[in-house]
């Protein structure tokens, strides 16, 4: 016969179901969930959204829809009846694609195997790092840069570790000193945006060395973000990547996306690449995640590889006059601190006299009606700045930095 459970052991347990029935809401929810960071970037744009002839460069995008071309190929997959259940992975007419885009683009041969489509760039790092890290684990993070990979780290339950770059007259660079001082034997991954949002830094081909040798002496993971790669103002058709300087076996993986090159941010369509011996994992993880990305935004997806690159140049080179007309405003006030980007789509400038830029943020969207990122959202390194995305047409970017100058000379 079993013993009784002792009264004292009874009591604790009524005393705790009690507290968690009359604890707040949220404060019942897992810590990581509870404890996920407000975008500063988000915040900024709800403070401002609505209001008439505002100009919002807040936000990672430009101002083209997506081209028809590629609308049109999603309206066939549907005409088709193109909605059911479809290849965890991806179909095989987009992972062909996307293996003959990077053979094109970097010069040796890719296979369809090497990748794999998710609901998202966004996706694709959750995916990764949730097979890279969990509970005890850091991930160390070069800052200033996009703050979705540090919370996406931390809703895991690793540690995102950020590692703050210097920035001086050449512009931002990596510590490496610093970097290798952080490894610890927690240490599982490291993630790199090159070409970086929001400085617009480009790790060179030595940069990549150095992070790919740093990786291999402590058995780390590289997570490499080349969303920005074609957005390049150096020679040749995209910047440099660890493609360029990896061996088959390093423990690089891959993550991108579709929303930037070809204007389709809100289709949410992005990609992992990684060597084949991955495959059943990652097709495990996107399994359960979302069972795959929509047959027909597939389609969208390989019209976009198979017909877009015109239109990749059109968007390069518009982004190209926007940064030149952001760093002649700007420069002209005489108070804005900055190096032109090398990739990318964003300038990231520190206003002298300007210490608290998500105040700045504020008072830039009452008094020029124009909405720019504060530097705080983008990690240790970033707060003094602000972020600007000139992935728009001439003239606007002209009104708009326009406004911010008068009210930055203003101010002066």
């Amino acid at each position: 016969m079993r013993a009784p459970e002792p009264r004292a052991h009874g009591t604790r347990m009524n005393e705790l179901s009690l507290k968690r029935q009359t604890m707040p809401l949220a404060d019942a929810l897992r810590r990581e969930a509870s404890a996920a960071p407000e975008s500063g970037i988000v915040e900024v744009a709800n403070y401002g959204r609505g209001r008439a002839g505002l100009i919002p460069l807040w936000i990672g995008e430009g101002d083209l829809p997506t081209p028809s071309f590629i609308c049109e190929a999603a309206t066939r997959g549907l005409a088709a009846g193109e909605t059911f259940y479809t290849w965890q992975r991806g179909i095989p007419e987009l992972r062909a694609a996307l293996a003959r885009y990077h053979s094109t683009l970097y010069g040796r041969a890719f296979g369809p195997e090497e990748f794999y489509v998710t609901g998202s760039g966004m996706q694709a790092i959750q995916i990764v790092i949730a097979m890279l890290a969990g509970a005890g684990d850091d991930v160390l993070i070069p800052t200033p840069t996009w703050p979705n990979a540090a919370a996406a780290t931390g809703i895991m339950g690793a540690r995102p570790v950020e590692v703050p770059m210097s920035f001086g007259n050449g512009g931002w660079s990596l510590d490496f000193d610093r970097l290798a001082a952080a490894v610890t034997p927690r240490t599982r991954a490291l993630f790199v945006v090159s070409p970086s949002n929001p400085t617009g830094w480009t790790a060179t081909l030595d940069d990549l060395r150095g992070l790919l040798a740093l990786a291999r002496q402590h058995g780390l993971w590289i997570v490499a973000d080349e969303t920005y790669a074609r957005f390049w103002y150096g020679e040749g058709p995209r910047a440099p990547s660890f493609h360029d300087v990896m061996e088959p076996g390093d423990r690089v993986l891959f993550v991108n996306t579709f929303s930037k090159n070809w204007a389709m941010t809100g289709w949410r369509v992005g990609w992992i690449g990684a060597n084949p011996a991955l495959g059943q994992v990652i097709e495990n993880m996107i399994q359960y995640a979302t069972s795959g990305v929509a047959q027909f935004m597939q389609r969208a997806a390989v019209a976009a590889i198979e017909r877009g690159e015109g239109f990749v140049a059109h968007q390069i080179e518009r982004a190209r006059r926007g940064r030149e007309i952001c760093c002649d405003l700007l420069a002209k006030t005489g108070r804005c601190r900055f190096v032109p980007p090398q990739g990318s789509f964003y300038l990231f400038f520190k206003v002298d006299g300007e210490p608290d830029t998500r105040r700045l943020a504020m008072r830039l969207v009452d008094e020029a009606n124009v909405g720019l990122a504060p530097g705080t959202a983008f990690g240790a390194g970033g707060e003094q700045f602000l972020r600007l995305c000139f992935a728009r047409n001439a003239e606007q970017l002209e009104i708009a930095v326009g406004r911010v100058a008068e009210v930055l000379s203003r101010h002066s």
